[in-house]
């Protein structure tokens, strides 16, 4: 890796030797002025940070992570930390399901689009698919159909011979590049292809998690309807693992930057699942020591009104106003402006769920992570969920209490909601 970094600043050492010679000749290049002076050259083209649209400002800040209550499983699993955070953005909502839609299309229409020819020879000499010609797909036509064959179900899994979509052949291809992993390696023989991380990874939502989770119970109009009916359009995607929420992220990214690079303008920050750390920073609002996002240690207002969506009392479910899951903007948001920080669903974080983790994390930007392969055990694969669910008793809405779920796992009560770290506004000057 060290050998390849050197071949690309000696190589743009000497395009910089060469534009420098051409400096020489009296004629400025860049808009620079030729005084002999150092000005300094940007990467690229200004850029104008723009809101990000559904997302909202979280200012850095230093706040008391952990317990705001008595630890009531004497568990000691989140001790109190002052700890600092970094600024960033935050989707104001849970991921809808008419968003998460947008990305299981993206991938429908890519795959389609593959095996119908409709792909097209970039300048890199790699092929992309030519989205004028996707966005043309007609899937009702036979001859679409027959095209697609290869990602319909086979005549033995067909209901009265209806061809349908095969959800596990919709798969996206995962690539990420494992910083962690590179910056630990000291060993400079060590090839970059080392650090990248290739998976492909089906981006349907397991729909059967609606009668998996809850044994003795009749929950398979949720199974068939939640994520296809459009009633739910606006309601928390649910039964999407963890897996599924980092290449959701990580496609976001792509479709973000693919449309700033056409535009010739720079590419941004990845979307990410928040750490445990700005999750709890976030769901407090400001309100360092309070208990639950609204600020007050009790679950319902002055006039008697439940404040978010759980499990009441000793099961009364319908009494918050969702008998399952409520729209991903009910009830009121918190002093950052995001909406259902407690209750709804629980939702996933970045961070690996260990129990003594308090005790060593950094006070600035605390986390712990590890990309925990299939061949790992499961208590490798645990990641730290926060903010409780609508089948959740009201502890787990507190916003210090962690619990956990395994990454390859999906539940009907589980969402998540994403994050973006974008650089400083630039001044007047575009600096």
């Amino acid at each position: 890796m060290n050998n390849r970094l050197f071949y690309v600043l000696a190589v743009a050492a000497i395009a910089t030797s060469a534009s420098s010679c051409k400096m020489l000749s009296g004629k400025k290049k860049s808009g620079l002025p030729n005084d002999g002076q150092l000005h300094g050259v940007a990467p690229g083209v200004r850029w104008n940070l723009t809101k990000p649209p559904g997302m909202v400002y979280v200012p850095p800040g230093t706040f008391h992570m952990g317990p705001s209550d008595e630890d009531v499983n004497y568990a000691y699993t989140a001790r109190n930390k002052q700890v600092s955070i970094s600024g960033f953005w935050m989707d104001a909502t849970e991921i809808t399901n008419n968003e998460y839609r947008q990305f299981t299309n993206w991938v429908r229409d890519s795959i389609a689009a593959k095996l119908m020819g409709y792909v097209k020879q970039g300048q890199d000499g790699n092929e992309y698919i030519d989205w004028k010609k996707a966005s043309t797909i007609k899937w009702g036509d036979k001859a679409t159909i027959e095209k697609i064959d290869a990602i319909i179900v086979t005549p033995d899994n067909r209901i009265f011979g209806k061809k349908e979509l095969d959800a596990k052949k919709i798969v996206y291809q995962s690539e990420i590049f494992d910083y962690k992993a590179a910056a630990q390696n000291k060993d400079v023989t060590v090839p970059r292809s080392a650090f990248i991380v290739k998976q492909q990874i089906p981006v349907y939502p397991d729909s059967l998690c609606w009668v998996r989770d809850f044994a003795y119970s009749y929950n398979e109009p949720m199974a068939k309807k939640y994520y296809s009916h459009p009633a739910y359009g606006n309601y928390p995607v649910v039964g999407v693992s963890w897996k599924q929420a980092t290449a959701f992220c990580e496609w976001r990214t792509h479709y973000l930057n693919a449309w700033l690079e056409g535009k010739k303008r720079t590419a941004e920050s990845d979307f990410r699942l928040p750490t445990e750390a700005q999750w709890e920073y976030a769901a407090r609002g400001g309100r360092s020591q309070m208990s639950y996002p609204w600020g007050g240690p009790y679950l319902r207002n002055k006039k008697g009104c439940l404040l978010a969506n759980f499990k009441p009392g000793r099961g009364n479910y319908p009494e918050d106003g969702g008998l399952y899951t409520v729209r991903a903007d009910a009830y009121w948001p918190n002093d950052f402006g995001l909406y259902n920080m407690a209750g709804n669903v629980a939702e996933w974080t970045s961070s690996l769920y260990y129990e003594g983790s308090y005790n060593f994390q950094h006070d600035l930007n605390p986390d712990v992570r590890f990309n925990a392969k299939d061949s790992d055990p499961p208590r490798m694969k645990r990641k730290v969920l926060r903010g409780g669910s609508w089948k959740d008793v009201g502890y787990f809405l507190q916003t210090s209490t962690r619990a956990y779920e395994y990454q390859d796992t999906s539940k009907s009560y589980i969402g998540f909601r994403c994050v973006i770290d974008l650089p400083p506004a630039p001044n007047k000057r575009g600096r």
